[in-house]
């Protein structure tokens, strides 16, 4: 997707696009995790990795989410998901590219997508563990925990090892008008916030799902919304969180090169995470069985059991035929009309049907507005439809339910905290503010809007200012908590703060699964590649391209040159918030594995250089750009956001002292005609302190452990 700017703030992972740095790469976009009917309960696994494994499952229940914001980005990338393998990935991937919710970028004013098992991408498997189908897989850890050394001791030694809410009962009236209006406001709004993962974990599919809200006695009238909103383009927004279903590799074991470095093992007693031993053995919330049944529906429970008898056996196809006939015998049954729509979801997903799931979508919305629909009925079937629209990439839609389940239950703050993700994932910040702002002056304690607030704080470069929420949030141990962005930003934001507990949180962080080491905190993998910071050109198997560039590399300068002396507008400045001071701009000729012909027509004879090596050109997870940075630069240490490339930095104008770079605990210089190879899913920080600029020509491959299917496949970032 053509990246939309997100909300500006401070930053966390750098978009795929991110401006290149010495090292070029961007940190991974943060998302804000989605919405959850609980608080939390949409965590994108996307771990970075030593054959980097990925964990966990979604907690909690909530709508289709999370950050894609992906953008923590930014404003999380919104799902542009489409419904499992099916759908027009074409289209999908060409409206989320002008609707794109980089987490990098929200949070850096964009945010990030619910990518459900880290891969990068919205695919299947993730769409099975969001509806609670399929577990997170946990990959085990097979080598020793890196030693994370805060930058300023990197090059001397190891850094210390760190030490209920109620449905309040509305009127019938008062729930049925409010059901009717319909909401046609456009919200155009500069900043999209992508989730990637959208989905919430509370996926009232089964009648028999609890609810953690206290039951409300009397039921609601509902009754049919005026108006459908249109499944317009501007809704389909994309993960980055907004990615076609790709099919990643099976979880393995991560694999740790001879020369990557240890993980700190010991966590500082300040950081009073709850374990996840400590969570298990908390006492479950006492949950309700929702009402389903109105007075009418008792009398005819014996069929409504029957046809759900049917459903929760996997009899699909007949227990869509028994609702459809008790929907033809009594038209006016809320129950009967739920039991459809749980089929047509159930058959969506069954067939991996758009379309089918479309049906469902408004058969949940002709249940919530029938007379005398119970509450529980109403409020489950309008999450489960807020839910639906998300994973379509309906984002917008999805943001009007919302608004009126919080309007019919005004009581319920995990609904408001969902609401709160629809306006990050629609890329209103200000409002996603206003409404975390109103969840906390009423329960202070709320650990998903702390960690949300925070976000949004640390989106809106108040970076001191987002730490207490971020930490608070997170050791609150609350669903929807305990997710890699969030851990991300809270470390980003003290490094920037000059806090060496940064490194503490990234350790724990990775201790929960969300990162592959302490230093390789990227978000969007694929299990078991191998991880190193430093590769040599024997070892990438590109050894081809190296020699090229590297013979090539007076002829490839001499056109940066000549682009810097006769359109320097051509050069953009870095803008995903990378740099603490100074001067750093880029020339990009290949962005996602797409030519810019108006860029390449000012450096004809390098792209045209470059035509032959597919690696490069066709790597939609990386850029091929000229980096141009001048004296006084410092970048903030930062990752990129995948494992899936290497990036390759070739020296043109090298001042001969005061440029340096750090990948890990290693820092390296550039030399003119020479090419560094090294993964920037691991954190690097660059430093020009030279009299005079330094340019380098930044070329991005395809990590050279992924398959053929998966380089067609893998979404681009």
């Amino acid at each position: 997707m053509a990246p939309r700017k997100n909300a500006k703030g401070g930053g966390g992972h750098s978009s795929s696009s991110s401006s290149g740095s010495g090292s070029g790469s961007g940190s991974p976009s943060t998302g804000s995790s989605g919405s959850s009917s609980s608080p939390g309960a949409r965590r994108e696994a996307k771990h970075g990795g030593h054959r980097n494994g990925r964990r966990g499952g979604i907690s909690g229940g909530s709508f289709f989410t999370w950050f894609m914001v992906i953008a923590l980005l930014g404003v999380w990338t919104s799902v542009a998901v489409v419904w499992f393998d099916l759908v027009d990935y074409e289209e999908v991937l060409a409206k989320a590219k002008d609707f794109r919710y980089n987490l990098s970028e929200v949070l850096q004013g964009k945010l990030g997508v619910y990518d459900a098992d880290g891969d990068g991408d919205f695919d299947v498997d993730d769409a099975k563990v969001l509806l609670g189908l399929k577990e997170r897989s946990t990959s085990e850890k097979t080598f020793p925990p890196e030693e994370a050394k805060p930058p300023a001791e990197l090059e001397k030694q190891a850094p210390q090892e760190a030490e209920v809410q109620s449905a309040e009962h509305e009127g019938k009236e008062q729930i049925q008008s409010l059901l009717q209006e319909s909401v046609h406001t456009e919200y155009e709004t500069e900043d999209s916030y992508h989730m990637e993962e959208t989905a919430s974990q509370d996926h009232p599919n089964d009648v028999e799902e609890m609810l953690q809200e206290q039951e409300s006695s009397d039921p609601s009238e509902a009754a049919r919304e005026a108006d459908e909103p249109q499944q317009g383009a501007e809704e389909a927004t994309h993960q980055d969180y907004d990615e076609p279903v790709y099919e990643h590799s099976e979880n393995e074991g991560i694999e740790v090169s001879d020369n990557a470095i240890e993980d700190s093992s010991i966590i500082s007693e300040e950081i009073n995470v709850p374990s996840m031993e400590e969570q298990q053995d908390t006492p479950p919330v006492k949950k309700k069985k929702p009402k389903l049944l109105n007075k009418f529906d008792k009398t005819v429970k014996a069929e409504l059991d029957a046809a759900e008898k049917l459903r929760k056996r996997g009899k699909i196809e007949e227990a869509m035929n028994a609702f459809e006939e008790l929907v033809r015998k009594y038209p006016q049954s809320p129950r009967a009309r739920y039991g459809k729509a749980q089929c047509e979801d159930d058959l969506a997903e069954k067939r991996r049907s758009n379309e089918v799931l479309r049906r469902a979508i408004e058969t949940y919305q002709e249940a919530a507005s029938l007379p005398d629909a119970p509450t529980d009925l109403v409020k489950l079937s309008l999450k489960r439809r807020s839910e639906r629209q998300q994973f379509l990439g309906h984002m917008r839609g999805s943001l009007l339910t919302l608004q009126r389940l919080v309007q019919l239950f005004p009581g319920d703050t995990t609904l408001k905290n969902d609401l709160g993700v629809g306006y990050l994932l629609m890329g209103d910040n200000d409002s996603a503010k206003k409404v975390y702002e109103e969840v906390l002056n009423v329960t202070p304690n709320d650990g998903f809007a702390k960690v949300h607030y925070g976000f949004i704080l640390k989106a809106q470069n108040k970076i001191a200012e987002s730490i207490p929420y971020l930490k608070e949030g997170i050791e609150s141990g609350d669903p929807g908590t305990d997710d890699g962005r969030f851990y991300f930003h809270l470390g980003d934001a003290m490094q920037r703060v000059g806090n060496k507990e940064a490194y503490k949180w990234y350790e724990l962080g990775h201790q929960r699964g969300h990162f592959a080491s302490v230093w390789q905190r990227s978000l969007y993998n694929v299990n078991g590649l191998k991880a190193q910071p430093w590769w040599t050109p024997r070892e990438t198997g590109y050894t081809e391209l190296v020699k090229s560039l590297e013979r090539n590399w007076k002829l490839i300068r001499d056109e940066g040159l000549m682009v810097m002396d006769k359109a320097k507008g051509l050069f953009l400045p870095e803008d995903e918030n990378l740099r603490e001071k100074g001067d750093w701009s880029q020339f990009t000729l290949w962005q996602q594995g797409r030519k810019n012909e108006n860029a390449c027509k000012g450096a004809p004879k390098t792209c045209a250089l470059l035509e032959k090596f597919s690696e490069t050109t066709g790597c939609r997870r990386g850029q091929i750009k000229y980096s141009i940075m001048h004296p006084g630069t410092h970048v903030w240490p930062h990752t990129g956001p995948t494992n899936c490339r290497l990036r390759m930095h070739l020296g043109l104008v090298i001042p001969k002292k005061g440029c340096k770079i750090r990948c890990a605990n290693e820092t390296r210089t550039w030399e003119e005609g020479k090419v560094l190879i090294f993964d920037d899913s691991f954190e690097h920080e660059v430093w020009q302190d030279a009299s005079s600029f330094r340019l380098i020509f930044i070329v991005d491959v395809w990590h050279p452990e992924l398959t053929p299917q998966q380089r067609r496949s893998l979404p681009a970032i």
